[in-house]
């Protein structure tokens, strides 16, 4: 049987990424925080399910998180956890964007980087990084997060690269989705914006373009004319447009 991991499996996207997987018969290990989400997640799914508790923002539960499970035959490693931070840069708490950035940025990178090598060790695996469509354009007012996320975008292509050039069977894929209905906004502290794409949908656009091969996936017609149309502006203009945007979030 198939064995994939999945970080940030608590709720959101994370948790649509299990149950789809266990849909198609992988056997599951999950990590997040919260415990008691893990476990009702667990009694729903068809296949067997592995919990591993771990506050990912904590490189020593990083690294020990893969000791856990690298001897596991896991196919498939799907990094999801991650948060943000919302507010004008010189206001937001620096504890919470650097634990942030433990998550979003040095959590994955860990996670990508051990499995990665594991993987073209074994000729096989794929990997699958969520990212953002903040990815592609600064953010003000969410300046942290959106940084965050073009760390996530631009070291996958990199590293895509670099293993097609290798000639590896290996792939790493990044997810770009625009707004997601999740628990993101509320612990972020954004006022909800327009109606985004169900946690089911992103998820299944994600994993259908893993399992293709795709490097850059970005979930929606209408995100992907949104972001070819961003090309054709000035940086300075979509700096602001995406300030006037932001500031409709505030709470």
């Amino acid at each position: 049987m198939k064995k994939a991991l999945v970080t940030g499996a608590s709720s959101g996207i994370g948790r649509e990424f299990a149950r789809q997987l266990s849909a198609v018969g992988y056997e599951l290990i999950l990590t997040a925080r919260r415990a008691e989400r893990l476990e009702q997640l667990q009694k729903e799914l068809k296949t067997p399910t592995r919990i591993i508790t771990a506050d990912l923002s904590s490189e020593q539960e990083c690294l020990s998180l893969y000791e856990q499970t690298k001897g596991d035959g896991v196919d498939v490693l799907i990094n999801c956890a991650g948060s943000g931070v919302f507010g004008p840069f010189l206001e937001t708490s620096l504890e919470r964007e650097l634990r942030m950035n433990d998550v979003n940025i040095r959590a994955l990178h860990i996670l990508t980087k051990l499995f990665c090598r594991d993987f073209a060790g074994q000729g096989s695996g794929r990997i699958l990084n969520v990212s953002s469509s903040a990815a592609f354009q600064p953010g003000p007012l969410f300046s942290s997060y959106y940084a965050s996320k073009a760390y996530v975008l631009r070291l996958t292509e990199a590293l895509a690269e670099e293993l097609r050039r290798g000639g590896s069977s290996v792939t790493v894929s990044v997810l770009c989705p625009g707004p997601v209905e999740t628990e993101f906004d509320g612990v972020a502290g954004v006022k909800p914006g327009r109606k985004g794409l169900s946690p089911e949908r992103a998820a299944a656009c994600g994993l259908r373009g893993m399992f293709a091969g795709k490097t850059v996936i970005v979930p929606g017609g209408g995100m992907k004319a949104a972001l070819l149309g961003e090309r054709f502006l000035p940086e300075w203009a979509v700096v602001r447009i995406m300030y006037r945007i932001q500031r409709r979030k505030s709470g």
